[in-house]
């Protein structure tokens, strides 16, 4: 724990909060707002490039390494992902020359997101313990998982929004695409109530996306950090009663089946993420 007179309040709300660039916020003194545009959440940037970096080298060997011949494990594994990426955007988009771009786009975001999201399986104390050793911090924050952090998955989820507005103003021209924001669903007569159902209905896809993923990373570590609470309770008991071998067995075997089923949980939050964005794409490509 951070610290031995640490409350299991104080445990989790010190994991829970960002190294930012702010000074009070840094200090445990907490945020005034809930979005707050004068500072920077610098673990999470920091780990989110390092984490896109590593996945673009991964994506990177994989082509370097393609050989005609008998592929080996890595390049299968690469291939098979490409493969499958390839083919569920084949099935949602069908215009060849926006997968062009759409496909690699879905590529990079599950590898990304999952790489993110992988974070979660280390142990919670582990970087941030480091982290206050490097830096003579007794109470240092620090937090690994850029997808726990609201502002990475919105941020992702926009770039999206971002996308699906240039295909829609790219496939119906930019006149062709305000005609169907005026005119669809209701028809030509309820143009201003069409506009507004539209513009919630992408604002509504946009933060659902983002939500939806920072949602299920946020309570998968919540969950470690109750399950390592578990463990520092066992340790500094200080006494052999009953219930502290059984408390250090349960932590565990809790531990490990949650970081088992979490490698489900993460891979799929990261297809999901992926599979969304290409239906959002997709949606651009249809007219109304």
């Amino acid at each position: 724990m951070a610290g031995e007179s640490m409350t299991a309040a104080d445990y989790i709300k010190h994991h829970l909060q960002s190294l930012t660039s702010l000074q009070d916020v840094t200090q445990g003194q907490g945020l005034k707002n809930i979005a707050d545009f004068s500072f920077i959440n610098l673990d999470t940037v920091f780990f989110a490039v390092v984490l896109g970096v590593l996945g673009s080298f991964f994506l990177w060997r994989g082509a370097q390494k393609a050989t005609a011949g008998v592929p080996g494990r890595f390049q299968a594994a690469v291939e098979i992902l490409f493969e499958f990426v390839d083919d569920m955007c084949k099935s949602i988009i069908h215009n060849e020359q926006s997968r062009k771009f759409v496909a690699p786009l879905g590529l990079t975001l599950f590898v990304w997101i999952f790489l993110m999201n992988a974070m979660d399986l280390l142990p919670v104390d582990l970087l941030p313990l480091g982290w206050q050793m490097a830096t003579g911090e007794h109470h240092a924050l620090l937090r690994v998982v850029p997808t726990a952090d609201l502002n990475t998955t919105l941020a992702i989820a926009i770039g999206v929004l971002l996308v699906c507005i240039y295909y829609n103003v790219k496939i119906k021209g930019f006149g062709g695409w305000m005609h169907e924001m005026f005119s669809a669903p209701f028809g030509p007569k309820l143009a201003p109530a069409n506009f507004i159902l539209n513009i919630v209905e992408f604002l509504s896809k946009t933060v659902s996306h983002g939500m939806r993923l920072f949602g299920n990373m946020y309570a998968g570590e919540l969950v470690f950090l109750l399950i390592a609470l578990l463990g520092g309770a066992w340790a500094v008991s200080g006494s052999i009663g009953i219930l502290d071998p059984i408390m250090f067995v349960f932590h565990i075997l809790a531990g490990m089946v949650w970081a088992i089923f979490h490698i489900l949980v993460i891979t799929l939050q990261a297809f999901i993420f992926m599979a969304l964005a290409f239906v959002y794409i997709g949606q651009a490509h249809d007219a109304h």
